[in-house]
């Protein structure tokens, strides 16, 4: 299967299901069989993942992108046995990060909900118009990916847990903060959008938000 075929959604479901790493292997850049630069989609969604990754707190080096053609069975086995060598140091998914295993999946939750919108981003406005590997490392990189992360994604990634936590039980914009570890006033920021966009409501009697 070509490269250009592995979705976001495959990674993500990977780590959702206690996969502790996640190894891609492609065509190497420019060689690429069916002729589509597939493999430069596939860079583009694992430097994408791997962004993701950092900003709910999963190490990225969880995920892996080598290309390897047929011929390389040598350099396959020592970059498995790299790779596999380094998720054993990780430790288990979560575990190795500190992090409560109801924790990761409400967060893998969260971002597998705006997957269709993150495809859609990535292919308008975080394309790298040079077909080769430097650019594209370079891009996802720079800092003018890192603001468009923070206005396209970050934000959106934040509603998202909000009314997952709302869809569970009303809570407070405090209540919310703590559990999410943000600002009150960036969860009220959130909520403000929400509710005018119709996705929560303020409940006047219990004086805290619900999905509406």
């Amino acid at each position: 299967m070509c490269t250009g075929r592995v979705d976001l959604a495959f990674v993500l479901r990977a780590f959702s299901k206690g996969t502790d790493g996640v190894f891609i292997g492609g065509c190497h850049i420019n060689e690429c069989h069916y002729i589509t630069d597939g493999n430069y989609h596939a860079l583009g969604m694992v430097l994408l993942c791997k962004k993701i990754m950092m900003h709910i707190g999963v190490n990225p080096e969880r995920l892996r992108i080598e290309w390897i053609s047929a011929g390389e069975g040598i350099r396959f086995a020592e970059v498995m046995n790299d790779f596999g060598k380094k998720v054993r140091e990780l430790g288990p998914l979560g575990q190795g990060e500190g992090m409560d295993e109801n924790a990761l999946k409400f967060k893998l939750e969260a971002v597998t909900k705006l997957i269709p919108y993150m495809k859609l981003v990535e292919r308008e406005r975080m394309r790298v118009p040079v077909k080769s590997e430097e650019a594209y490392r370079k891009f996802f990189s720079s800092d003018e990916f890192n603001r468009l992360f923070r206005e396209l994604i970050a934000d959106k990634l934040a509603i998202s847990q909000i009314t997952l936590l709302l869809g569970r039980t009303p809570l407070s914009t405090k209540e919310i903060a703590e559990i999410l570890g943000l600002n009150p006033s960036e969860v009220s920021r959130h909520l403000g959008s929400s509710s005018r966009q119709g996705f929560v409501r303020y409940d006047e009697s219990r004086k805290c938000f619900a999905l509406a």
